[in-house]
């Protein structure tokens, strides 16, 4: 997984201000232990100390919290990707080891965050019942990830950095393994285990993945 960030960003509910931000941190946190079909309004409102009544004057009802929740991801997720207006000056300034290196650690550090962490099981868990979070998983997990990584390696090709492969198919060999590999990794962190042995999996296949597609410098003198 290929993420740049700039700089440190806080997560929109890092700071609990108000009611509405108090009812999406309960719910965030019931719905990735219980799903949405476990968890009932009344819960909810009991954990963060209110009336039942009281909800519905920041949500119509418990649809629009989760719909809520899915667009909050989605815009977490979409910080993770520099903008590709950004990114030929990104690759030609650093090695695609670095560059590459440098994306899966900024992607962990996002999964890593509590919050995030919650929203992926969200995602995970609902996604086979409930056709945003499917759209989400498809085409913003998935498809866009893939889109950007495709520019990526076009790019490393022009800049002969890379063997002349069609980016597509580079992008597709290098993210799904990558896929799996973040589930697994999420799963144990969410359980509390050690994925230390994931996380070396990780780094080991990225490091063949380059092996394997890094031009041979000395053929090109």
């Amino acid at each position: 997984m290929s993420r740049h960030r700039k700089k440190e960003r806080k997560h929109p509910l890092t700071n609990i201000n108000t009611t509405k931000d108090k009812i999406l941190e309960v719910a965030i946190d019931l719905f990735s232990h219980k799903g949405y079909s476990g968890v009932s309004i009344r819960e909810i409102t009991r954990e963060v100390g209110i009336k039942e009544s009281s909800l519905y004057n920041h949500f119509k009802n418990k649809d629009e919290i989760i719909t809520t929740i899915f667009e909050l991801f989605r815009n977490e997720f979409a910080k993770t990707l520099p903008p590709t207006e950004l990114l030929e000056d990104i690759l030609k300034n650093s090695t695609i080891q670095q560059f590459f290196e440098k994306g899966f650690e900024n992607f962990k550090e996002h999964i890593d965050h509590p919050k995030n962490e919650k929203l992926w099981r969200i995602i995970y868990i609902e996604h086979y019942r409930n056709s945003i979070a499917r759209e989400l998983f498809l085409n913003d997990i998935i498809k866009n990830t893939l889109s950007f990584l495709e520019i990526v390696f076009e790019i490393l090709i022009m800049q002969k950095k890379i063997k002349p492969l069609r980016p597509s198919l580079l992008a597709a060999e290098y993210q799904y393994p990558m896929f799996s590999m973040l589930a697994e990794y999420n799963m144990l962190r969410f359980d509390q285990k050690d994925t230390s042995e994931i996380e070396n999996k990780m780094k080991e296949h990225v490091e063949f993945f380059l092996d394997t597609v890094r031009v041979d410098e000395s053929t090109q003198k």
